[in-house]
């Protein structure tokens, strides 16, 4: 499979040029369009919380309830659940056991979520730079 995107990551300075020692300043880039919207995409640990979340209160059942199943730390738990940590996939996937769901299922119900805010930010839209629907997940670390 050929791909026209570069096999590079993006570096992001975390000091303007100025600050580093040895860097001149270059031309600085122009600013944000103030009349464009800002829209701010979600976390997906904010997403996967959100979905542990609803379906443990759908189901009725407490955070040490949850927690005690999945054997894992009620108060990590809770953060997870508030977006707060991001949890690895093996924890992703006793959560989602520990709530009848498979870590599948988990995902897909996140990435359904985040079409659905991106579609409300976007016109419903589902579309990237490349203006192909996005059709899959790829999480990479």
């Amino acid at each position: 499979m050929s791909s026209h995107v570069p096999n590079e990551a993006r570096v992001i300075p975390l000091r303007p040029p100025a600050a580093r020692p040895g860097v001149r300043p270059t031309a600085s880039p122009a600013p944000p369009d103030p009349s464009a919207p800002a829209v701010r995409e979600p976390l997906w640990r904010d997403l996967v919380g959100d979905v542990l979340r609803r379906e443990r209160l759908a189901q009725e059942r407490t955070l040490k309830e949850v927690a005690e199943q999945a054997r894992i730390s009620m108060p990590y738990l809770s953060e997870v659940e508030r977006g707060r940590k991001e949890a690895s996939s093996e924890v992703l996937a006793a959560a989602a056991h520990a709530l009848g769901l498979g870590l599948g299922d988990l995902l897909s119900r996140a990435q359904g979520e985040l079409l659905r805010i991106t579609a409300r930010h976007t016109g419903g839209r589902h579309r990237g730079t490349t203006g192909a629907r996005y059709d899959g997940l790829c999480l990479a670390a």
